[in-house]
């Protein structure tokens, strides 16, 4: 049996706390269960006040046989700022931006930027695989998309980690490697009608949206839209083509994070549960998991989480 748990972003003491939760408890090899395994579902930094402390849970938990888990888009970043891109070899394949070292300063300062434990990070972030097509379900960062996971694969080993040789691809906008793994660890994109357009937080048009991907009822962009409240009026009401949406085809489950969820937990649909509420959020945010025990359809009940606290 298995205990999906969400994005964690750097806050170690609600991961511990929720462990507690669920029957886990301390050992000479970390935390362990003695009939259950955790799986992480990534983004375990940037943010958050104990990320190295997160990292190293999580890390012994995989590496002593109590845990599995995914690469999340913040892993991702983390692996190509620090690597250094072999066609520029003065760039890295993130690009050291005054927005892009905000957004992962907390994380350097916490590990020691270009130190010894910064290098076992990215070491252990690049075993990290993409997604698990397990028996029972499936797991991966933020979308489960067939055609896209048929096309990374010429990037990945066979347990669906990325090959040493395909960094710089991946991190190159425009090629289809670029475009399929931008689909699994941060979510499926659709192009909006010609002439529509909506602007963002900060006042910058976008002709593209991220969707609810998981919805199978909703028709238009309107209904399918991850767009701010106050910006849903400017998304055309008008129906998507069919052939931009994945679908879903229900076989199994699946599991996500990414979203920045709120409110009570609950599945997305009765296949696709998100398990990432906010806890990064602070005050009204939950660091969420699903307990499976081998229902075939995800319910309310399965869910368990803790409230963010203070230290």
């Amino acid at each position: 049996m298995y205990d999906l748990i969400g994005d964690i972003h750097g806050h170690a003491a609600a991961l511990e706390s929720l462990l507690l939760t669920m029957g886990y408890q301390q050992s000479s090899n970390g935390w362990c269960h003695p009939e259950r395994k955790v799986i992480f579902l990534g983004d375990f930094i940037d943010r958050g006040p104990e990320q190295c402390k997160t990292v190293e849970i999580a890390r012994n938990m995989v590496e002593n046989g109590q845990a599995l888990a995914v690469m999340g888009n913040h892993e991702f970043n983390a692996v190509a700022y620090a690597t250094l891109d072999p066609d520029n070899p003065e760039q890295y394949l993130r690009p050291h931006t005054v927005k892009n070292y905000e957004q992962h300063q907390a994380y350097l300062s916490q590990v020691g930027e270009g130190g010894d434990l910064h290098r076992e990070h990215i070491a252990w972030f690049k075993s990290l695989p993409l997604y698990l097509d397990l028996p029972e379900f499936r797991v991966v960062h933020a979308c489960w998309h067939p055609a896209q996971i048929r096309n990374i694969k010429p990037y990945l080993d066979d347990k669906q980690r990325i090959l040493e040789a395909s960094w710089p691809e991946l991190t190159r906008q425009g090629s289809s490697g670029f475009d399929a793994l931008e689909t699994l660890l941060k979510g499926l994109e659709i192009t909006l009608p010609q002439g529509h357009q909506f602007f963002d937080k900060d006042c910058n048009p976008r002709c593209h949206i991220r969707t609810e991907w998981w919805n199978l009822e909703a028709l238009t962009y309107r209904e399918l839209a991850m767009v701010p409240s106050d910006a849903i009026s400017q998304i055309p009401d008008t129906p998507v083509p069919t052939d931009m949406l994945p679908g879903y085809d229900g076989h199994k489950p699946v599991f996500v994070g990414h979203y920045w969820l709120s409110g009570e937990p609950t599945p997305l649909n009765e296949h696709v549960a998100c398990l990432d509420y906010s806890i990064a959020a602070k005050y009204d945010g939950k660091l969420c998991a699903y307990r499976w025990d081998g229902q075939p359809r995800l319910t309310a009940k399965q869910f368990c989480w803790v409230p963010y606290r203070a230290k």
